[in-house]
């Protein structure tokens, strides 16, 4: 399986031990990117024995980079929210492991036209897929301070929220589209502390790019999905990124409820789906951090249903 590279993957070894990949196993990487992660798993499969990988992306780049005549891999061009029904249109029952990196490729940031860096200029776009839904450009210009000043808040962590809202609707009102990159880094820069000012621009950014993609809501269609194709005894492994996903995986996989919701029997026992492997999430070595500095926030998280 061979494809063009255009991202390292996180935590790869752990990854595959953490799924536990058999031959004959039917896998699910719900985030093809650059097919790292996929290409190592399809390389431990035996299609003679039924394996077989299906890997998701919503991003044409990302899909049209896939292999194209691998009998041990199927490409999906979708959004990794639709998870279920996709098994159902391949006729599979359930699955050995589900994967997800919810970093995001180097090829996004690294590409200006894409508009997901404050280190280059280009369109203000940020959508995973460029066929469906609105840039962040349409996003600013269309939410009113109130919204964009939660979505800063909740989204993007900063304290300075509110001003950074303010300034934008009222660049706004001034006729300000924020089509490009630089025009948003005009109206916020005198917002964010020079101390900090890579920190502060790369939650703006982050902000705005969950909500543009709607994130949060994809990955609990993910996380309910995932349950539902796995086997009893299936492994589901989540590579996160930031807090807010880290909370959602961590309470779902202790819980099976988003915000950590305890249910419990007569007995006091916990009703949960899924148990999770470990205490702590696995995160990487100096040595991976040194070889891909990207990786640093990487947490790997992983459960078996019961």
């Amino acid at each position: 399986m061979e494809s063009q590279v255009y991202h390292i993957p996180a935590l790869l070894p752990e990854t595959l031990a953490a799924l536990d990949v058999r031959p004959g196993g039917i896998y699910v990487d719900a985030t093809y990117g650059g097919g790292g992660h996929s290409r190592a798993i399809a390389e431990l499969l035996d299609p003679g024995k039924g394996g077989h990988l299906y890997s998701f992306d919503q991003d044409l780049d990302a899909v049209e980079r896939a292999p194209k005549d691998d009998s041990r891999f199927t490409m999906v061009y979708s959004n990794f929210r639709f998870i279920t029904n996709f098994m159902r249109y391949y006729d599979v029952e359930s699955v050995d492991g589900v994967l997800a990196d919810l970093g995001v490729s180097f090829h996004h940031f690294d590409s200006p036209e894409r508009g997901f860096s404050f280190r280059a200029d280009g369109p203000l776009d940020m959508r995973m897929n460029r066929s469906a839904g609105r840039p962040a450009s349409a996003l600013l210009c269309e939410s009113d301070e109130e919204k964009l000043a939660d979505l800063f808040k909740i989204y993007g962590e900063l304290p300075q929220a509110r001003r950074l809202a303010r300034a934008i609707a009222k660049a706004h009102a001034a006729g300000e589209d924020f089509a490009t990159v630089s025009a948003l880094l005009t109206v916020v820069r005198p917002f964010i502390d020079p101390r900090k000012e890579k920190k502060e621009l790369a939650q703006v950014f982050q902000a705005l790019r969950i909500e543009v993609n709607d994130e949060m809501g994809a990955l609990k269609e993910l996380l309910t999905g995932a349950l539902r194709v796995l086997r009893p005894g299936g492994r589901l492994a989540v590579i996160t990124y930031h807090s807010l996903e880290d909370r959602m995986v961590k309470n779902f996989f202790k819980t099976g409820d988003f915000a950590g919701k305890v249910d419990k029997d007569f007995y006091g026992r916990v009703n949960a789906p899924l148990k999770p492997l470990g205490n702590r999430p696995v995160t990487p070595s100096d040595e991976e951090i040194d070889r891909n500095p990207r990786s640093r926030s990487a947490k790997l998280r992983v459960a078996v249903k019961l």
